[in-house]
């Protein structure tokens, strides 16, 4: 096939300018040998720049011998070419949820009629299960949010692997964020030995199970939901368990007075825990832990809504950080702190 034979240290142009052109033919192998560099050209190449090339790098275009390329995509759009036009393919948010052997995807209003296109490539590129895209924010006390089916299989229900550790959900139906692993794995490491927690917004039991399944320790797994509840149930079975994960169905604001003082407190829900905090802070042991979390441009609202909430008690800040991003300048903050 046809191809452009140049010196090494000429390739590194040459190569740029075949590329940003398309003319460089992805199907077949780049050769070199010690002096040269060997360039595959597609069938119906730019003969006039081609030659325009020959003339500035002093080569010849003849017929060289290519070994075919296996290409291997490096992301779902490259399953697009010529379906999308290049300017939609730029407002495609590249980023997405792998939950079990589910994908979700966000995709922009103004791309929603190419959604089954979208749904097909990504398909294709994570050789999952099913692909759903996300049709509304996370809402309501239940933390649910409506998917609507792409492509593959139209089953919502799957078990996510995690550090060793199955959880069973379907995700329209409970809440449940794989890019919470490592905050999950955070807390697992904070917990110490036999101590007694209260998880107030427990979903599938995510967070207690995870130190139960490493940790000696007794957690209360609290969830409004009645899906969470029959999920985290089945959790329970279907992991080994150091310690005990206790499932309760209900609101934390009557469930409460019938649980015991906790040496820690576990307040996942960014968006309102900020109106449970006294309850928080009234149930915690002396020198008890609270996890908790909020939305926040910074860190230091959310430690004076602590403290003001704790005052006269004292405070200690164990830990601050910025969890994941949530919008432009504000931020999924995770504070631990001491509560004497």
């Amino acid at each position: 096939m046809k191809g452009i034979k140049i010196i090494k240290k000429e390739a590194n142009k040459l190569r740029k300018i075949l590329i940003n052109e398309k003319q460089l033919c992805t199907e077949y192998k780049v050769r070199s040998d010690d002096n040269y560099v060997y360039f595959p050209l597609i069938n119906n190449y730019d003969t006039t720049l081609i030659n325009q090339l020959e003339s500035e790098y002093n080569i010849k275009t003849e017929n060289y011998d290519f070994e075919e390329a296996q290409y291997r995509p490096k992301n779902f759009m490259d399953f697009l070419d010529d379906k999308i036009s290049e300017k939609d393919l730029e407002e495609i948010r590249k980023s997405f949820d792998v939950i079990g052997d589910i994908v979700i995807l966000e995709i922009p209003p103004e791309l929603e009629d190419k959604k089954k296109i979208i749904g097909e490539a990504v398909l294709n590129f994570t050789k999952r299960k099913s692909v759903f895209y996300k049709k509304s924010k996370v809402q309501g006390i239940t933390r649910t949010r409506e998917l609507e089916y792409l492509a593959g299989k139209d089953d919502l229900e799957t078990i996510h692997k995690e550090y060793g550790i199955r959880f069973k959900l379907n995700p329209s139906t409970v809440y449940f964020s794989p890019r919470l692993a490592t905050e999950r794995s955070r807390i697992v490491d904070e917990v110490k030995e036999n101590e007694i927690i209260i998880d107030f917004f427990a979903g599938i039991g995510s967070f207690p199970i995870s130190i139960a399944h490493v940790k000696n320790a007794l957690i209360y797994s609290v969830d409004i939901n009645p899906e969470a509840f029959k999920y985290v149930n089945e959790n329970i079975k279907l992991n080994k368990l150091v310690g005990e994960v206790i499932p309760i169905e209900g609101d934390i604001r009557e469930v409460i007075k019938d649980l015991p003082l906790a040496d820690r407190i576990l307040m996942n829900l960014p968006g309102t825990a900020k109106d449970f905090l006294d309850i928080a802070v009234n149930h915690l042991k002396p020198g008890g832990i609270l996890n908790y979390y909020e939305f926040s441009s910074d860190y230091e609202t959310v430690i004076k809504r602590v403290k003001d909430i704790a005052s006269p008690r004292n405070i200690d800040v164990i830990d601050i950080r910025k969890v994941k991003s949530q919008s432009p300048g504000i931020w999924h903050i995770g504070l631990s702190i001491k509560i004497e």
